[in-house]
């Protein structure tokens, strides 16, 4: 039996173990956390995503976990609606929104009685025929799998530095309390910046920010309440609210630099990366979950059709899977004005985009063109 050493148990690192261990292989997950992480922003999977999710047979446990749709309100700096986006318009066919971390849930639920899943572990060595973890084991590996996210140490290890592109922008993520009478999601969006509630229910609230930062390093030290708050503390309506939850439990929030990551080539002999260690594209291209689960299938795919030449396969499988990750990370280089717009213009010219979209002869193109995506 062939075995697979796979770093990370987030959505790459699980999808991964899932697909090979449908083919045979002995999967072996090591996370340098000592926990699975959970919570997370809505992730959307459509396409290629949504094909790999149901072609593994997750969509069942995922449709269960749909954040379904909901209203979206733009707002003003005060709180006041400046726009409404019905919930009607943000059904797109085949695609499912799940939170990220119900994602992972799904995944943990699916490997975890088929996979050696070890937490606070990482590989200390593993470029050759065996993987040296922390935990003092060595096995032996036909395959290993960098699927430890943007800052990658895979990825250090085996291709060197040089791969990650940072950009001056932070983002932030973190679970708050629930209050709204109806399932609804708030977004304000100003010069530089965009703050979004999303409430659907008990235990379903959350919060986001994105906002342009020179020296981002600068705020990840300072940590996510004071920046958040020297970046947001002038907003009115829930974030406020939004802001002292954050203050209450800091060490719940996701909260990190955006940065992209590019390289000539995916793999090196047995070793792989894949997912964010590989391309990630950012949260302003979104489609990285996605990216993910796609990823991950056709890796499984390539590696069943040849067989014992590794080599073969992960070329085979670079090179099928490149022009999408290309294309979404043009893509987010793109999606910063929408979450960042540089100027009130670009504000106000993004305004007048959504209130296109509830026009009634627009939708219909709108939703045909996300559905292609």
């Amino acid at each position: 039996m062939r075995r697979a050493v796979i770093v990370g148990a987030g959505v790459a690192g699980l999808t991964t173990a899932l697909r090979l261990g449908r083919d045979g292989w002995d999967t072996v997950v090591v996370e340098r956390a000592p926990a699975r992480r959970t919570g997370g922003y809505v992730v959307n999977l459509i396409g290629p995503g949504y094909d790999a999710a149901e072609r593994l047979g997750l969509l069942p446990a995922l449709e269960a976990r749909s954040v379904g749709p909901f209203t979206s309100v733009l707002v003003h700096p005060d709180g006041r609606p400046k726009l409404t986006v019905p919930a009607a318009l943000t059904e797109i066919g085949r695609s499912v929104s799940v939170f990220r971390g119900d994602l992972e849930a799904v995944l943990h639920e699916a490997v975890r009685d088929h996979t050696d899943l070890r937490f606070g572990t990482t590989v200390e060595a593993g470029e050759g025929p065996e993987a040296v973890l922390s935990d003092g084991t060595t096995l032996a590996a036909d395959l290993l799998v960098g699927a430890d996210g943007v800052r990658s140490a895979t990825r250090a290890a085996v291709f060197g530095d040089g791969h990650q592109v940072d950009l001056p922008y932070v983002i932030a993520a973190f679970p708050v309390a629930d209050s709204a009478p109806h399932p609804q999601a708030t977004t304000f969006i100003g010069p530089g910046r965009t703050a979004a509630l999303i409430d659907l229910g008990p235990g379903r609230a959350c919060a986001f920010f994105a906002y342009r930062c020179e020296t981002p390093l600068e705020a990840l030290r300072r940590g996510p309440v004071d920046a958040l708050t020297e970046a947001f503390g002038d907003l009115g309506g829930g974030i406020p609210d939004a802001l002292r939850h954050l203050g209450r439990d800091p060490a719940g929030a996701y909260f990190d630099a955006v940065s992209q990551v590019v390289m000539p080539r995916w793999s090196s002999g047995r070793t792989v990366l894949l997912g964010d260690a590989a391309w990630c594209v950012t949260v302003f291209a979104g489609h990285g979950a996605g990216l993910a689960l796609a990823g991950a299938d056709r890796l499984g795919t390539a590696l069943r059709e040849h067989g014992t030449d590794v080599t073969q396969a992960l070329a085979q499988w670079e090179t099928g899977l490149r022009p999408a990750v290309v294309r979404r990370q043009a893509q987010a280089r793109r999606g910063m004005l929408q979450y960042a717009p540089p100027t009130r213009f670009h504000v106000w010219l993004g305004d007048l985009m959504i209130r296109a979209v509830t026009l009634p002869g627009v939708r219909g193109l709108v939703r045909r063109a996300a559905a292609r995506t």
